[in-house]
C-alpha cells in the first residue's frame, strides 16, 4: 500500500499541469501529491529570484491544454496578449515572424491560480521539501525521499508512480538506478545561461525593432548575446520583460575577440542601456512582481531526453530537457507534455502496469505531437552558434523564402528553398560555407524527423533506434565543424 497513487516532484508549471492532467483523466479517482522545495508563497519558483523566464507562450499550446484537460488561463495570469514573435537579424534589415498569437504571463500570479485550481481538483501539496533521491522496491521506483526544510526532519512518501518535474539538473534523474535508456546528465554545451529584468520605462524613440507592444522581439547578435539571443517582450505599453541567453564557450570567444570580460548580468545591463525605445528603465515594484523582478537561470537547448520513462518514473518539462532548442522556449512544450502525461499515467495505473513498458506510450505520444522536430532544431542551433553577425544577416536576407518562414512560424526547421535559386551567385567564401551548412542541416533534418516518427513502439527497439540517432548526430556535428574550417 502506497501513500499516494501519484507523486509529482516539483510544483512549477510542468508539475502542476501534469498533476491537473492526471486528476482530469482519473476523474479525481486517484490520490495525487505535489511536492515543492519552495515556500507556499512562491510555489514552483526556480530559485530565490523567482520564476526566471521570458514569460511568453503561444496561444496554440495554451489552447491545446485547455481543449484536452479543461484548464483555462485568463487574467490576471495572462498579463498581456501579443500577435506573435519577430526575430531581427544583427543588421536589423530582416525580420522573421514566428509562433503566431501568444500571451505574456505573470509568473507570480500564474502559480497561485494553478495551485488554487489544483487544490479544487483534490490535489495535495507539500512545500519546503528538498528532495534528494528516489525510493525503490525490487527495481520499481515507488516514492521519493529528502528533507523537510521546515522541521529539518527526514521526508519519505511512497506512490505507484513518480512524475519528475524538478528541473534541468534534476537530482532524481541524475541518480536514477533502474534504467540505462534515460540520459542522466546534460552536456554543458547544451545549456545556456539566461537572465532578465521585468521593468517599467518611459517612452523613448519610436523604433519597432527595439520595442513593439504587439510583438515579442528577438535580436540575433553574436556581440550582444553570443550563442543565443536577446529579447524585448512587451508586458504592456510601458512594461517589458527584457533579457538574453548566452552559451558559455561562445561568450568566452566573444570576450576574447572584443577584449572584454562580460558576463550575463553585464550583457543584460548593456542591452537595456542601448535600447533607444526604452527610456529611464526601472525594475518593477508591482506587488505581483516583488519576488520576480530580476534574476539569472540556466536552460537547456537540446532535444528532449530520448527516453522519458523508467519503471514507476516519468520526467516532464525542464527535467526532460523540453525547451525548444532554437529559442529555449520551455512553457509550450511543458504544457503539451503535461497534458499528454495525464492519460498515459492514468491508463498505466488503472491497468496495473506502471513499468517502463506500461508507461512507454508517453514517449511516443509526445514525440508525435511535439518532439519529432527537436533534434533537427538542435542541429540548426549548433550551426547558428558558429556564425558571424554578417553571415546571420546575409542568410536571413538571401536564403529564406516564404515556405521557410512558414516552417519557422510552426517552430520547425526551414528548408532554405532560396539556396537553390541563388546557385553560384552567393558572394564570399564564408557565405558559401554558410549555404553548405544550411543545405546540410536541411538534409539531416529530414532524416531526423523521419527517425523520430519511427520511434520504437516498445522498449525493446530503443537501443537500435538510439544507436542510429547518436551516430547521425555525431556525424552531423562533425560535418558542421568542418564547414567552419
Amino acid at each position: 500500500m502506497t501513500d499516494y497513487d501519484v507523486i509529482v516532484a516539483g510544483g512549477g508549471l510542468a508539475g502542476t499541469v501534469a498533476a491537473q492532467s492526471v486528476a482530469y483523466y482519473a476523474k479525481q479517482g486517484l490520490s495525487i501529491l505535489v511536492i515543492d522545495r519552495s515556500p507556499k508563497f512562491m510555489p514552483g519558483s526556480k530559485n530565490v529570484s523567482g520564476w526566471i523566464c521570458g514569460d511568453a507562450v503561444s496561444k496554440e499550446t495554451v489552447d491545446y491544454m485547455t481543449e484536452h484537460i479543461k484548464v483555462p488561463w485568463t487574467e490576471p495570469e495572462i498579463e498581456h496578449k501579443v500577435k506573435g514573435v519577430m526575430a531581427f537579424s544583427p543588421d536589423r534589415e530582416t525580420s522573421i515572424p514566428f509562433d503566431g498569437e501568444g500571451y505574456m504571463l505573470n509568473r507570480q500570479k500564474l502559480p497561485e491560480r494553478q495551485n488554487e485550481r489544483a487544490q479544487k481538483m483534490g490535489i495535495k501539496f507539500d512545500f519546503e521539501i528538498n528532495l534528494t533521491g528516489l525510493l525503490y522496491d525490487d527495481g520499481q521506483v515507488n516514492g521519493v525521499q529528502g528533507i523537510d526544510n521546515q522541521n529539518k526532519q527526514p521526508y519519505k512518501k511512497t506512490a505507484k508512480l513518480v512524475i519528475d518535474a524538478t528541473g534541468v539538473t534534476s537530482m532524481l534523474r541524475n541518480q536514477i538506478k533502474n534504467t540505462d535508456k534515460m540520459e542522466k546528465k546534460i552536456d554543458r554545451k547544451d545549456i545556456e545561461s539566461t537572465g532578465r529584468h521585468i521593468m517599467y520605462f518611459d517612452k523613448g524613440e519610436e523604433d519597432l525593432t527595439e520595442f513593439d507592444p504587439d510583438y515579442c522581439i528577438i535580436h540575433l547578435d553574436q556581440d550582444i548575446a553570443p550563442g543565443g539571443y536577446a529579447w524585448v517582450f512587451p508586458k504592456g505599453d510601458n512594461k517589458v520583460n527584457i533579457g538574453l541567453g548566452v552559451e558559455k564557450s561562445r561568450l568566452e570567444k566573444r570576450n576574447k575577440r572584443l577584449g572584454k570580460n562580460d558576463n550575463v548580468s553585464t550583457l543584460i545591463n548593456e542591452y537595456v542601456e542601448r535600447n533607444r525605445a526604452i527610456k529611464n528603465p526601472r525594475l518593477s515594484q508591482d506587488p505581483e512582481d516583488k519576488n520576480n523582478a530580476t534574476g539569472n537561470f540556466q536552460v537547456s537547448v537540446r532535444r528532449q531526453n530520448d527516453c522519458m520513462v523508467a519503471n514507476g518514473y516519468i520526467i516532464v518539462g525542464d527535467s526532460a530537457w523540453m525547451p525548444k532548442p532554437l529559442d529555449a522556449g520551455g512553457i509550450g512544450p511543458a504544457l503539451v507534455a503535461g497534458t499528454i502525461i495525464g492519460k498515459c499515467a492514468v491508463d498505466a495505473i488503472q491497468s496495473g502496469d506502471v513499468t517502463e513498458k506500461g508507461l512507454w506510450k508517453y514517449n511516443k505520444e509526445f514525440i508525435n505531437e511535439y518532439g519529432y522536430k527537436t533534434a533537427g532544431l538542435e542541429l540548426f542551433r549548433s550551426l547558428i552558434q558558429t556564425l558571424t553577425n554578417d553571415q546571420i544577416s546575409y542568410g536571413m536576407k538571401h536564403f529564406l523564402g516564404h515556405l521557410d518562414i512558414e516552417a519557422i512560424s510552426k517552430g520547425e526547421h526551414p528548408d532554405f528553398s532560396g539556396l537553390g535559386k541563388l546557385g553560384m551567385i552567393i558572394r564570399g567564401a564564408l557565405n558559401k560555407k554558410l549555404a553548405k551548412g544550411l543545405k546540410y542541416t536541411t538534409q539531416q533534418n529530414k532524416w531526423l524527423t523521419d527517425h523520430y516518427y519511427n520511434y520504437p513502439e516498445t522498449p525493446e527497439g530503443f537501443y537500435e533506434w538510439s544507436k542510429q540517432l547518436r551516430k547521425v548526430l555525431d556525424e552531423s556535428n562533425a560535418k558542421l565543424i568542418s564547414f567552419q574550417n
